[in-house]
């Protein structure tokens, strides 16, 4: 049987990687920590007015009142469910509609200029519309979502699809392959990278939806912590709320690498 036990240079390059991949989150750890020190020592020096900045002990003493409450499962289940909503239809929603673009081209060349026009609309002033036409409530909010991600999602996955190796694609018509074949066999696999990516930046963009529309019009959510205890000026509550939102959305955004491993994984890519 042949000999599997990897070689001394590759174990000496594996633990290598090892401890670079250590001093990497040792460093990433300690920036946070050395971060959040030196905002403590800066509020209870009073080189910053804990009041306006707040400070990590204020800060984690209202984390535990919203944990003790039950406040904090009502708040970021609501912008986490509304969030996943509006980023599953926004990036399903979108890739299919580039697909029809790219099947068509004669209906690429009809809307391409609205889809520029409708990219560069800001779509924080289509909040109040939505409101007015579905109502106070989350599907409005998950509208404002669909806004501001669908058109990029078409746009990205659209000039994505457009870039795929012509060469390739006049071969297999050549051989008699289908446009139906060209799009499952070339096209979607091709822009596997396209395709993560654009579910890398729809989790910023709707997480910013949703925290727009909850400025607007919510009872509950993240965006409506932060609108309340700016008005009541509990900028404890403000500077809590912002740490728990960055942390949601970085573990959306870690999913995201997971599945991009996985499907790499799955599909036999090394790179």
């Amino acid at each position: 049987m042949p000999d599997l036990t990897p070689s001394l240079q590759r174990q000496a390059y594996l633990r290598h990687q090892k401890r670079v991949k250590g001093a990497v989150i040792g460093l990433r750890l300690g920036i946070l920590f050395l971060l959040f020190a030196s905002w403590e020592l800066a509020a209870r020096l009073g080189v910053i007015d804990a009041f306006i900045v707040s400070s990590p002990s204020r800060m984690l003493s209202t984390f535990l009142n919203l944990w003790r409450s039950g406040d904090l499962f009502l708040h970021v289940g609501t912008s986490v469910m509304e969030t996943v909503t509006g980023f599953l239809l926004g990036t399903f929603v979108g890739t299919v509609i580039a697909i029809l673009l790219w099947w068509s081209e004669f209906l690429s060349r009809v809307l391409d200029p609205y889809l520029v026009v409708l990219n560069s609309l800001p779509k924080t002033a289509l909040g109040p519309v939505f409101i007015v036409w579905i109502g106070a409530g989350p599907a409005s909010i998950i509208a404002m979502t669909l806004a501001i991600s669908l058109i990029v999602t078409i746009l990205d996955m659209h000039n994505g699809f457009l870039a795929t190796d012509p060469e390739k694609i006049r071969l297999m018509r050549t051989l008699g392959a289908s446009r139906r074949q060209i799009l499952c066999k070339l096209v979607l696999p091709a822009n596997f990278t396209t395709m993560i990516n654009a579910l890398k930046v729809n989790v910023g963009l709707s997480w910013v939806g949703v925290i727009m529309g909850e400025f607007l019009v919510s009872r509950a959510g993240l965006g409506y912590l932060i609108v309340y205890g700016s008005q009541v000026f509990k900028m404890d509550l403000v500077m809590t709320t912002v740490l728990i939102l960055a942390a949601a959305a970085a573990l959306m955004y870690q999913c995201i690498l997971w599945l991009e491993k996985a499907m790499k994984k799955y599909m036999g890519v090394t790179v």
